[in-house]
């Protein structure tokens, strides 16, 4: 039996090696040498990268690449919200652009793949078709998204829906998201300019690590992401009366902090207690008046739920808000729900793109799996104006965000291969 299992282990690396040794393939080693490059810019003397959006390690990195994608023959400019935007003509310059990309600014203290091997795979698909001497028949579009990480700023101008209110919220560098877009090269008083109208592009894709841990776990190659979560956010405030801590009996308390701690594990078991893959957490909490010898009279904390339908989001609210109120009253408290600003409309993946990429995997002997993604992407926006598919790849660990974040060569040599071949396989049959 051993020996059998290693026969079809060996026939189907072989299998899979022959599959890609056809033309067009990705350069696996020049894929991972220009993430190697990129994560130049910001390099500080431990060894990691600090390159948050609008910072000069991200101009400097924003220049680099526009200068590769003119060395590959695109037309290449900045638009007024900062986007990098490059164009490889095709054949039937009247046919809709197949566009692609992703993001190379980071968190702080983030990691060198992230939105980057999506990027940096996006080039190397360009330089294979070149190598090839293979034209499509629709233009061909890259988008290097502008602080996707600070609020996925450019793909929300492209879709419309960056407010005049966003440009003024700062950002980890100390500029504001406007500041920064002029330092991209952009232009805030322009910036409507930039949408595109719904049906503008033939199809978007995004190639991006997964940033969990279930592709890795599991032993797939690749991920069909379904769907893009939504999430909300509430600001949740209970009122109680601040006391002397060693006076005031235990009977008599109105204490706000210990109905916030009875709240906080509400949610959990909340959340764990319907079926489905929604998620809630309270990751923020402040009491006050913060003394070790008074009770809290007054605690805020914060309340994020995601998942796949808006539906199942308001039910796990409704669900949150009444055991609060009962929790509330229990503690002689009161409770109040702020609904923030920071919300996000789940988005759902074509279907037809789901099914290409899924076809794409299978002629080049890779696992796929279809799964939602539980963070959120510049394809969430895109999905608003154009046909949209995602694309994951495994993470090392689960980990990112991180230093330590991880996705090996080959895992990024997959995602482009499955990229390259459902670009061409869209433009073959999209019209």
């Amino acid at each position: 039996m051993t020996m059998l299992i290693r026969f079809f282990f060996v026939v189907s690396v072989f299998t899979h090696a022959v599959i890609l040794a056809q033309k067009p393939a990705i350069n696996q080693d020049r894929l991972e040498k220009r993430i190697f490059e990129l994560a130049q810019f910001g390099l500080q003397e431990n060894g990691e990268t600090e390159r948050v959006a609008f910072s000069d390690a991200d101009v400097a990195a924003q220049k680099w690449v526009m200068q590769t994608l003119k060395d590959l023959g695109l037309q290449v400019h900045i638009d007024f919200a900062g986007n990098i935007i490059g164009t490889r003509e095709g054949k039937n310059p009247t046919l809709k652009p197949i566009s692609f990309g992703s993001h190379i600014d980071r968190v702080p203290n983030g990691g060198n793949y992230d939105g980057c091997v999506g990027s940096m795979a996006s080039l190397e698909v360009l330089e294979v078709l070149n190598e090839n001497k293979i034209t499509t028949k629709h233009p061909l579009e890259i988008i290097i998204f502008s602080n996707e990480e600070g609020g996925v700023m450019g793909s929300r101008a492209l879709a419309g829906h960056l407010n005049k209110s966003a440009l003024e919220v700062i950002n980890a560098t100390g500029y504001t998201m406007g500041e920064g877009i002029i330092r991209l090269g952009g232009d805030t008083t322009r910036i409507k300019e930039v949408a595109r109208k719904k049906g503008e592009i033939a199809a978007f894709l995004e190639l991006h690590i997964e940033q969990g841990g279930i592709l890795e776990k599991e032993n797939i190659d690749i991920g069909i992401v379904e769907g893009i979560v939504g999430l909300k956010w509430w600001e949740v405030e209970f009122t109680g009366f601040a006391n002397h801590a060693g006076t005031t009996p235990m009977n008599a308390r109105q204490d706000a902090l210990l109905a916030a701690a009875k709240f906080i594990i509400a949610v959990n078991e909340i959340a764990n207690s319907i079926d489905g893959a929604q998620v809630a957490t309270v990751g923020k909490i402040n009491a006050a008046p913060g003394a070790p010898n008074v009770i809290p009279g007054k605690v805020i904390t914060s309340l994020e739920i995601r998942d796949l339908s808006s539906e199942v989001i308001e039910k796990v609210y409704q669900t949150i808000k009444l055991k609060a109120e009962k929790i509330a009253q229990a503690s002689d408290v009161k409770v109040e729900f702020r609904p923030l600003d920071t919300t996000a409309d789940p988005a759902i993946m074509t279907p037809i793109i789901q099914k290409e990429i899924k076809a794409s995997a299978e002629k080049l002997a890779l696992s796929t799996k279809r799964m939602p993604s539980g963070a959120g992407h510049d394809a969430q926006d895109m999905a608003l104006i154009a046909p949209t598919g995602m694309i994951f790849v495994p993470s090392k660990g689960g980990i990112s965000h991180s230093p330590k974040e991880f996705t090996s060569a080959e895992d990024m040599a997959n995602g482009a291969n499955v990229l390259l071949q459902t670009i061409l396989a869209l433009d073959k049959n999209l019209k």
